[in-house]
């Protein structure tokens, strides 16, 4: 066989798993499902959304919109779901989550989905429930009958900083991060939360950082981990993506959202900073609001973040594993 030859095999043998359900792995995988960062959508990347595989057992950390769809290109049925963590409740985080709800209803799901989250959880899952109630009633699901009561099949469990829980074989833990930095002691700084999750599982320790700008919290979290899942921020490129969706917008408003995506985001360099702080074995960066970067781009993430931390990193894609 010449190496052309080869090479096309390959990638044919590459390209068809994303036809076929996943194999059971032996210990567990953390797929990137969607990179882009909101608020403007990417054509090529899914919004925030990841999956941590264990054998036939799947959970979801974020789910933005697009998120089932994600799931369906690597094999995996929502019946496979046993609970879903968000991070914190902005829509490009949490807008997959009416279909995940609705979807598993209509196919006749059995067990119930619990979802982990910020305070103002329940409340959203409640909203959610709610809208799903027309649907419910009219039926036409698998069976052509009216499905089973929407909020029968959810349950909340709303989490505090600090938090450990076990969740099947292994542990989470929670820190908030500074992805909010509303007035100490306002009824904001009392109500939204935006976490970190720490998933230490038989096999290896999972950190993923959720949106966060620089943090202690976050970075005592990840402390000796196998893998961190960072986001990451280009100021300049997500400025560029909003603005021109938002050509008009006035001068305040941009100047707030200047200063959120400096304060409330982790750059390239903070990204390498916090890695070599909390000595992980390796990195993965998503979130990627600015879009899909070029070759030029893409080496100068790695530069900026290889300048403090000296392990693998990997600029993720949809669908990547790990």
């Amino acid at each position: 066989m010449t190496v052309k030859a080869a090479a096309l095999g390959a990638l044919l043998l590459s390209t068809s798993l994303f036809a076929q359900p996943p194999v059971a792995p032996s210990g567990s995988q953390f797929v990137t499902l969607g990179t882009m960062g909101g608020p403007v959508p990417d054509g090529r990347r899914s919004q925030p959304a990841n999956a941590i595989i264990r054998g036939d057992n799947v959970y979801l950390v974020d789910a933005g919109d697009g998120t089932v769809g994600q799931l369906g290109r690597i094999g995996v049925p929502l019946t496979k779901v046993r609970a879903v963590f968000l991070s914190h409740l902005h829509i490009d985080h949490v807008g997959g989550l009416s279909a995940i709800l609705g979807l598993r209803n209509q196919t006749e799901a059995r067990d119930v989905l619990t979802v982990y989250g910020p305070p103002g959880t329940q409340e959203m899952v409640a909203g959610l429930v709610a809208a799903l109630q027309p649907s419910a009633k009219a039926g036409y699901g698998i069976v052509g009958k009216p499905w089973a009561p929407p909020q029968s099949l959810v349950k909340v469990v709303e989490l505090a900083d600090g938090q450990t829980l076990g969740v099947d074989d292994f542990r989470v833990s929670v820190a908030q991060n500074t992805h909010y930095d509303f007035p100490a002691g306002s009824a904001e700084d009392r109500v939204y939360k935006s976490f970190a999750y720490r998933f230490d599982l038989p096999d290896r320790s999972i950190v993923y950082t959720g949106d966060t700008g620089p943090s202690d919290r976050v970075e005592k979290l990840a402390r000796g981990a196998d893998l961190l899942v960072s986001e990451m921020i280009d100021i300049d490129a997500t400025l560029d993506r909003v603005s021109k969706v938002s050509p008009n917008m006035p001068p305040a408003v941009k100047a707030t959202m200047t200063q959120h995506l400096t304060t409330h985001h982790l750059t390239p360099q903070a990204v390498g900073e916090l890695a070599a702080r909390a000595e992980v074995k390796a990195l993965v960066v998503t979130h990627l609001a600015g879009g899909t970067p070029g070759e030029a781009p893409s080496t100068a993430y790695d530069i900026a973040i290889h300048r403090s931390f000296k392990g693998p990193v990997t600029i993720a894609n949809d669908l990547d594993r790990f």
